[in-house]
């Protein structure tokens, strides 16, 4: 039987749905029951996948969604159905796929239409109430899409064959064999030749901060043992997180970063805030903090994380997902100035300096407005001249506390959660914060306790309901959470979270046949096809961080089948690197570092001093990918593993560094080891 003819998105939790609960448009949430309304209507659906922070989804719900005579229209034809794709990226996946192969580029709104079998046709992404910027107006799109529907079954019908095709293939990716270090080194010089050595960055307008691929310089400037290509690679993302720091995508007085920027320069921001950027930049900042000592870099980690930790914590201690960009209907209102407002706010000899530092102009740098920014800033300035715009910023920002926030999407994404809690595990011993660490504690014991059901987990949870059985990312992120915590704290219940989690995926998500991961488990029922990747995006690919999880379960478990896992991921997709090797840094880096990857161990009593100095030495080289074991005296070590039978020396704490199955001689001194670890 039909549903009610209402907009049924009331009964959501999505803030992103809830936007929506007011459209005169009968809103259907993806389910059973719209799915089962297309079949017995017969009507095609209308597919509107956004999500809260989306300033163009927001523009298109202005002018459409919100339009009586356009909304008459879709209730009409279709059978109307609202997805946030935060909440459900499995189907976001899907039907942005099959956009692509229509040759159109993705985005947000995302537009399809699909047959009663929520078989996608064709579709788009914002499409203007009418016809402008030549492109269709969006009621005359929905009446042609109709009448085709309707009177062309055959036209409609091979679109439908063709896409399936399409993401049948998409969801077969190219095996191969194992991934050489040359040709590691053949991509990432190809991608330091890419890089925006002007401004940082790749490419140009807009630019996205793409911390996957800056991890990925990172990492291979590390393999090297010359020092000139080292610093090459380095260089380049040291460079280009210093711009990011210094330009107006930084939020200079509330911290955080936000999602990218709409120029060259990174000065003009797409103000929403999403926390898997801010958790990703983190441990870059931590990274180059470590590499250089310079200050910028750990002024803006804890800075972030003071965001983090005072603004995007939710009631059960656990991070929420985003800041949108509009408030009062406006993008960025919230974020700007005139020179006027600041020069009411501070007394004018503040101004002056805070305008010759902040870029601040009568005029303004966008739209006659100004958004802080140091990106032209190149002198030096003493301590008290800091010290006087620190008070600066704290003037501005309590002024701009006054003014109408921009939405907080504070729904719980347990693998957006998953990057934060790893990040804030990782930093949190190497700047000394145990408060950060108590922070990634807590939101870990949420995901994995109320939100999970037993060893499953969720993937969504707001307004006291825990949704959508977890896809492949969430279970990546949280094995990641869950060893990055295990080495700062020693605790094993973490390393038995991270075991536990993978077992669920080699039972539940293994794709047997062709390998690799599928984002799905063997239960999913209302998909039209199990997608498999290794492509990174805004956020890690799953399959390609797993390469580098399993690598680390075998070693700190000494069970092969994880070993056997790591290998048979990157065959699984290696084949698809000779096609475009741009979107698979963490295939590729994951692939090098189970191959060669690092384990730093440390033998030797907790409570020993040397061993804490010895461990701290640990924690602070600069490397993306590594794995610090502590041992304590007696601990057995799997008998596979290269370091069984390691232990200290003389009774003194000792260290032993591994690289792939090969370990050092064992090391007694802070001094021979900062010397082995070219500190």
């Amino acid at each position: 039987m039909p549903l009610p003819a209402e907009n049924l998105l009331c009964r959501e939790t999505s803030p992103y749905l809830l936007q929506h609960e007011d459209n005169p448009v009968h809103w259907r949430a993806w389910g059973p029951e719209a799915l089962a309304e297309a079949r017995e209507t017969g009507k095609p659906i209308l597919l509107s996948v956004g999500y809260a922070a989306c300033h163009w989804c927001h523009v298109m719900a202005h002018e459409s969604f919100e339009h009586p005579a356009i909304a008459e229209v879709m209730n009409r034809l279709f059978v109307n159905i609202k997805v946030d794709r935060e909440e459900r990226p499995d189907i976001d996946t899907i039907y942005q796929s099959a956009l692509a192969l229509l040759g159109e580029q993705g985005g947000w709104p995302l537009t399809m239409f699909l047959t009663t079998d929520a078989e996608p046709f064709w579709g788009g992404t914002y499409f203007p109430p009418v016809s402008r910027w030549g492109r269709a107006g969006f009621k005359d799109v929905l009446e042609a899409v109709s009448r085709t529907y309707r009177d062309a079954p055959d036209r409609i019908a091979s679109n439908v064959d063709a896409l399936r095709e399409g993401l049948e293939r998409i969801a077969t990716p190219a095996t191969g064999g194992n991934v050489s270090e040359e040709f590691a080194d053949d991509v990432v010089a190809r991608i330091l030749d890419a890089i925006d050595m002007e401004n940082g960055g790749i490419g140009g307008a807009p630019k996205f901060p793409q911390a996957s691929i800056l991890r990925q310089l990172w990492s291979a400037g590390a393999r090297k043992e010359n020092p000139r290509s080292q610093n090459a690679l380095q260089d380049a993302v040291l460079f280009t997180l210093r711009r990011i720091c210094e330009g107006g995508i930084y939020d200079h007085l509330g911290g955080g970063f936000a999602r990218y920027a709409v120029d060259e320069r990174w000065l003009i921001p797409h103000f929403e805030k999403m926390l898997y950027d801010n958790a990703q930049l983190l441990e870059l900042l931590v990274l180059a903090w470590l590499k250089t000592e310079d200050p910028l870099f750990r002024i803006r980690a804890e800075e972030t994380v003071d965001w983090l930790l005072s603004d995007m914590v939710t009631e059960e201690g656990a991070f929420a997902s985003a800041r949108d960009a509009d408030s009062e209907g406006e993008e960025g209102k919230y974020y700007v100035w005139s020179k006027d407002e600041i020069d009411s706010l501070l007394s004018t000899e503040d101004a002056a300096l805070f305008a010759k530092v902040y870029d601040v102009e009568p005029d303004g740098n966008w739209e006659g407005k100004v958004i802080l920014n140091r990106l032209d800033w190149q002198g030096t300035l003493s301590p008290e001249a800091e010290a006087r715009l620190l008070k600066c910023r704290e003037t501005l920002l309590a002024r701009r506390n006054l003014r109408p926030p921009p939405l907080k999407d504070d729904k719980v994404l347990t693998d957006w959660n998953g990057m934060t809690i790893a990040a804030l595990a990782y930093a949190a011993p190497i700047l000394d914060r145990p408060d950060w660490l108590a922070a990634a504690r807590k939101a870990f014991d949420f995901i994995a306790g109320p939100m999970a059901n037993g060893n499953r987990l969720h993937h969504s949870f707001r307004a006291g309901t825990a949704k959508i059985d977890a896809p492949l990312e969430d279970y990546t992120a949280m094995i990641r959470a869950a060893l990055a915590l295990h080495e700062a704290t020693d605790e094993s219940a973490y390393l038995n979270h991270a075991t536990t989690w993978a077992t669920v995926l080699l039972t539940h998500y293994r794709d047997e046949r062709s390998g690799g991961f599928f984002q799905t488990a063997d239960e999913a029922e209302d998909l039209i096809i199990r997608t498999k990747s290794a492509s990174d995006n805004a956020t890690p690919s799953g399959n390609g961080q797993l390469v580098a999880l399993f690598t680390k379960l075998a070693w700190l478990t000494g069970e092969q089948r994880f070993a056997d896992t790591a290998e048979d991921i990157v065959h699984a997709f290696s084949g698809e690197l000779a096609r475009n090797f741009f979107p698979y840094s963490h295939l590729i880096e994951g692939a090098m570092f189970s191959a060669n990857g690092v384990q730093i161990a440390v033998a030797g009593p907790k409570s020993n001093p040397t061993t804490q100095a010895l461990m701290k030495i640990a924690r602070s080289v600069p490397l993306a990918e590594r794995l610090i074991r502590p041992i304590e005296p007696g601990q057995s070590i799997a008998e596979n593993s290269p370091l069984s039978g390691k232990h200290m020396i003389d009774d003194k704490p000792t260290v032993y560094i591994c690289r792939g199955p090969v370990c050092s001689p064992p090391i007694t001194s802070p001094e021979d080891l900062r010397a082995a670890l070219n500190m």
